[in-house]
């Protein structure tokens, strides 16, 4: 049921959304040069959790299973080397003036829907991180790692309680708010978040 209500809202958003969606793809075009989405892999769901006893896991834990997201190209079009996996920061200089915009009402967030209806991501759960921060993470907090029980989200119980991450701390604040939102995940739950998700993004709470 919670994967049926998942998919039924990112199919109706999409289609609500999709005239948005255009016309931010054509302003992306018309104000810097690149493409209009980005992409870039994320730690998924932990599939090694879902497998029977005594079936072969692969050789290598990467934590969960590696995906590509997509969004709205926010950054200039260097802005985002593959060999430097780092955090977004406020005032970033790699952030275009449209990206800024796109950004503070995360609008560059509406091409994951199409993730929700692949399969990879889900409405409400943890956010995904970059493989290497996700390394290091998992290296450095203890219990990082069960973030990865579930699907990762668009948006979730930390994001509405907490700004994106800037230090260590933040991360292990955002990381106690993962962890309480999978001990009691429901539909009910996700249908709620959901509910607070809409005030959050309209009142620009937490974003830059």
């Amino acid at each position: 049921m919670r994967r049926s209500l998942n998919v039924s809202v990112a199919a109706v958003a999409l289609l609500v959304a999709a005239p948005v969606m255009l016309i931010i793809a054509i302003a992306i075009k018309l104000t810097s040069p690149g493409p209009i989405f980005f992409t870039q892999t994320r730690v998924g769901i932990n599939r090694r959790r879902l497998l029977p006893i005594g079936t072969r896991y692969r050789l290598s834990d990467r934590g969960g299973r590696p995906f590509r997201i997509f969004k709205f190209r926010t950054m200039t079009q260097n802005g985002h080397a593959p060999s430097a996996e780092m955090w977004a920061t406020p005032d970033d200089p790699r952030v275009t003036r449209l990206g800024r915009i796109l950004r503070l009402y995360r609008l560059d967030e509406l091409p994951q829907l199409l993730n929700v209806l692949r399969g990879d991501m889900d409405i409400v759960g943890p956010r995904p991180e970059q493989p290497g921060i996700f390394r290091t993470l998992r290296e450095q907090i203890e219990a990082y790692q069960e973030r990865q029980r579930v699907r990762p989200g668009i948006t979730g119980w930390a994001q509405i309680n907490q700004q994106y991450d800037r230090n260590l701390e933040d991360v292990k604040k955002k990381l106690q708010y993962d962890l309480e939102y999978i001990n009691r995940q429901c539909l009910s739950e996700d249908l709620r978040i959901m509910l607070r998700t809409l005030p959050v993004v309209v009142g620009k709470q937490g974003a830059w």
